[in-house]
């Protein structure tokens, strides 16, 4: 699975901009998936044909979209400004390297330098339209030879191992959970299981809109990352969850309140199972189960999360203990049945 993570990290595939990713996934499940579609809005479902066929519908999804950044202004000068693709906060911007296109030109992003800010600049955060991408060019006519308006930047994919176990990778959120359905998929599963890989969920859940009215699950479950609070200066109240302790489970979170059913069953398996899990105990964020649940009939819905650093950033950072924790979690799950 971590190899695979790896693979699926390496890919430019922001918001809208999900092509590499899903041939990439494509390749890896071809073999083993009963069937398979590729819909209008670019998401791929999946079918696994089980032993059983259970009496609800249910479907593990992940997103294979990653925030990113779209030119909008090439300057005089060459140089490249943009808006965000999803959210992303400014302080994790500045000066780190940007791969923009098809063409995959390398740049950095800048801003003003700090010997040219008035005195109430400095220390200050610097607005996303106030920075702008070097891609090396002195005008704008050679610029627009190799980037032109509407092209689409990540961070430079840069997947390492490091530490007591750790990883960490710009998109692990949500390419862990794309290289995990792909891991169940490899399983003989006890009950016949859809799994989804959706488009667009950084910038409002679009594609699981779709693949909901489509399939109508009778439950979803959402494999994602989640921020995790256990860095240095904050205090334990606020951690939503921590890394080295497992699969995190949501009771609710900024855009769905979970089946508290689902949520009590996932905490038993865990423990029947001896598998570590922890309850994320901050409302924050939120991912496709919200649009799983509102879509069409709607749905029950679950969150099984990977607790994640500096989430949304150029260096996402995960513990490898606690991911292959969650896939014993989500496949004890579809084994047992709902």
């Amino acid at each position: 699975m971590i190899e695979r993570l790896k693979k699926y990290c390496g890919c430019i595939s922001p918001s809208g901009c999900e092509d590499e990713i899903r041939e990439l996934i494509i390749q890896d499940i071809q073999q083993i998936a009963t069937r398979y579609e590729v819909d209008r809005m670019g998401n791929l479902i999946a079918f696994k044909k089980g032993r059983k066929t259970p009496d609800k519908k249910v479907v593990v999804s992940a997103h294979m979209d990653e925030v990113g950044l779209m030119v909008k202004y090439i300057s005089d000068e060459g140089y490249i400004y943009f808006d965000p693709i999803g959210g992303i906060d400014p302080r994790v911007v500045g000066g780190r390297r940007v791969v923009i296109g098809d063409k995959r030109i390398y740049g950095v992003v800048a801003s003003k330098a700090i010997h040219l800010q008035k005195k109430k600049e400095r220390g200050m955060v610097v607005p996303l339209e106030e920075m702008y991408i070097d891609i090396g060019c002195d005008d704008k006519k050679s610029c627009e030879e190799v980037v032109s308006v509407g092209d689409v930047a990540t961070f430079v994919p840069n997947f390492e191992e490091f530490g007591d176990g750790l990883i960490k990778s710009k998109a692990i959120d949500d390419r862990f959970g794309c290289a995990l359905l792909v891991e169940l998929m490899q399983e003989e599963l006890e009950y016949d299981t859809y799994f989804a890989f959706v488009t667009c969920e950084e910038v409002g859940t679009d594609g699981a809109k779709q693949v909901a009215f489509n399939l109508r699950p009778d439950i979803a479950i959402a494999i994602e990352a989640t921020t995790a609070g256990d860095v240095l200066g904050a205090p334990k109240s606020r951690y939503a969850c921590e890394l080295r302790k497992g699969a995190v489970i949501s009771h609710i979170d900024g855009s769905t309140i979970y089946d508290k059913k689902l949520v009590e069953y996932a905490l038993a398996t865990a423990q029947e199972n001896n598998i570590k899990c922890q309850l994320k105990n901050v409302i924050a964020g939120g991912n496709d189960a919200s649009a799983y649940q509102r879509t069409a009939a709607g749905a029950r819905v679950l969150a099984v999360s990977a607790p994640t650093r500096y989430i949304h950033s150029a260096s996402n950072v995960v513990c490898k203990d606690d991911l292959f924790e969650i896939k014993k979690l989500v496949l004890a799950l579809l084994q047992k049945g709902f």
